[in-house]
């Protein structure tokens, strides 16, 4: 794995080790109340973004899986990567893809199950990215719903500005409930 998709991935994970910290102190109900009728509750937000890094995974391995001829990252590619963390960092708000929404969360999940399978995710993901030959750090690898094809560090900045508007929508919600 490149460097610097190692220190964004070393970032995320304390990121994600510091949310489950704080949410330690929330009671069960309290995580798995929703603020009001249609809006996610924190546990379905977790969900949410784990199930996001989990499919993400999923076609990267699927895509190389099958050795592709890949396009090499380009200006193009670093603008739609820029745009697109433009766009999650904004206030503008947007539908979840049916694959990573309330239709997909499995029901009765709890916090410690989540805490669990995420960080299982994630090592999984590390290891699969350290497995990786250094050139493919260097194509567009990954391909966003949104933002077309990006590459693994791309990627990997996805799922940072992903977590942070996530991040803050979970400390709205525990105000609600």
């Amino acid at each position: 794995m490149d460097q610097t998709t190692q220190k964004k991935l070393d970032h995320l994970d304390q990121k994600l080790a510091s949310l489950l910290r704080d949410l330690e102190k929330y009671s069960e109900e309290e995580l798995q109340k929703s603020p009001q009728p249609g809006a996610w509750s924190v546990i379905q937000v977790l969900s949410h973004l784990m199930l996001s890094e989990k499919l993400s995974q999923a076609y990267v391995k699927k895509k190389l899986s099958y050795n592709p001829k890949l396009p090499s990252v380009n200006w193009q590619s670093r603008m739609r990567s820029f745009l697109l963390d433009t766009y999650v960092r904004s206030p503008l708000k947007a539908r979840a893809p049916k694959n990573v929404n309330e239709s997909q969360f499995p029901e009765n999940l709890t916090i410690a199950q989540i805490s669990a399978d995420w960080k299982n995710d994630r090592a999984s993901l590390r290891t699969y990215l350290s497995s990786l030959e250094s050139g493919l750090f260097k194509k567009q690898v990954y391909k966003h719903p949104f933002g077309g094809r990006l590459s693994l560090a791309a990627m990997i900045s996805f799922f940072d500005s992903h977590f942070d508007l996530h991040h803050k929508q979970i400390q709205r919600t525990l105000k609600r409930v």
